[in-house]
């Protein structure tokens, strides 16, 4: 279900200032190929001043303070009995973590005060938490990129959801890993795409593959021959955000995917789509909309920060569970603007953030 193909990977040159390599499939057309070098300049003026910041924890906390209020609010004290419940499963459901989560959730806490003889709201507070992490854990698994070289990322998403921002905060997180990164401008039916994303990468002192009009496709393609020849560990491909039910679109994504495995057998490696937390239970369908049609294998979940809908993530963890098939993991949250506003995704330290 979540596909990933590997096979051998052939060799490959430099691209040629046409964007052709000798291994450049007749489907993809040729176009001048424009690269944005890192420059300390333009780096320099591009990047804001660092100013310390909280902890991850604290900026998670905060940023799933519009979620967990309510939540938070009915566990803080008192006693447990029906009217607790039912206000419990309001906030569940207000929150979008589903109609099955919150039953999930709901009929596992009754267990736990028969079983366990909890009589507070606090202590119910603590075994929701429990339950949380115990329901979110299987979408815990960390990225490893070091799994091939160069590890290559295609990123899909619709239109708004921070897609193209997402990219430039994960190619400042691979560097933080000590990885050399390379972007492509694979978002070619947006106008201001590539420019948006030569801006993320003068912030973090990567080159751009761009193309002028070009194919998205021939883009890609010449950006996975460029991180072969240079040796790059990671190459980031955006592609242009369309909605599921744009068929046109989505058959073109298929081939922007058909033809990165023409210049390497084994990528794409990762399949990542972006969700915007604010859509709620929209998100699921748009999961299942991209995975039908690239085999998705990671989530990256944004603008946690902006919604009281957080309660999404459960609703993915809980129809995932209930899936043929493992689930497909959320490899990063975002709950902020900031470069480092992107980290893995960490069951324990989400649930925890979310009640205290």
């Amino acid at each position: 279900m979540f596909g990933l193909f590997r096979k051998s990977p052939p060799s490959a040159g430099n691209p040629s200032a046409s964007g052709q390599t000798p291994e450049t499939p007749a489907d993809v057309p040729a176009g001048p190929v424009h690269e944005q070098p890192s420059a300390a300049a333009t780096t320099a003026a591009a990047t804001p001043h660092h100013v310390p910041e909280r902890s991850w924890f604290g900026r998670l906390k905060q940023g799933l303070r519009k979620t967990g209020s309510a939540l938070s609010g009915l566990l803080g004290a008192g006693r447990i009995d029906e009217a607790l419940f039912e206000d419990l499963e309001t906030a569940l459901i207000q929150a979008d973590a589903g109609l099955g989560a919150t039953n999930h959730l709901i009929t596992a806490l009754r267990a736990r005060v028969r079983k366990d003889r909890l009589e507070t709201a606090a202590e119910l507070k603590t075994a929701l938490q429990e339950e949380l992490v115990s329901l979110l854990t299987p979408l815990e698994q960390a990225l490893d990129y070091r799994r091939a070289k160069p590890f290559v990322i295609m990123v899909a998403g619709v239109n708004g959801t921070g897609k193209t921002t997402s990219i430039g905060k994960l190619a400042h997180h691979f560097q933080g890993e000590g990885a050399s990164v390379l972007l492509a401008a694979g978002d070619t039916f947006r106008a201001a795409a590539r420019e948006q994303l030569t801006e993320w990468g003068a912030r973090n002192q990567v080159s751009v593959i761009a193309q002028d009009n070009a194919d998205p496709a021939a883009v890609v393609f010449d950006a996975v021959a460029a991180a072969q020849a240079r040796g790059i560990d990671v190459l980031i491909a955006d592609t242009a955000g369309r909605l599921p039910t744009q068929l046109h679109l989505m058959e073109e994504i298929r081939k922007v995917k058909r033809v990165i495995s023409k210049a390497d057998p084994q990528a794409p490696h990762e399949v990542l789509v972006v969700l915007d937390a604010n859509t709620g239970q929209n998100a699921l369908a748009q999961v299942k909309a991209f995975d039908e049609a690239l085999g998705v294998t990671g989530i990256v979940m944004t603008k946690l920060d902006g919604t009281a809908r957080g309660g999404v993530v459960a609703a993915i963890a809980f129809a995932r569970s209930r899936a043929q098939g493992a689930p497909i993991p959320i490899r990063f949250i975002g709950v902020g603007e900031g470069i480092d506003d992107l980290k893995p995704f960490v069951a324990a330290d989400f649930a925890r953030a979310l009640l205290d």
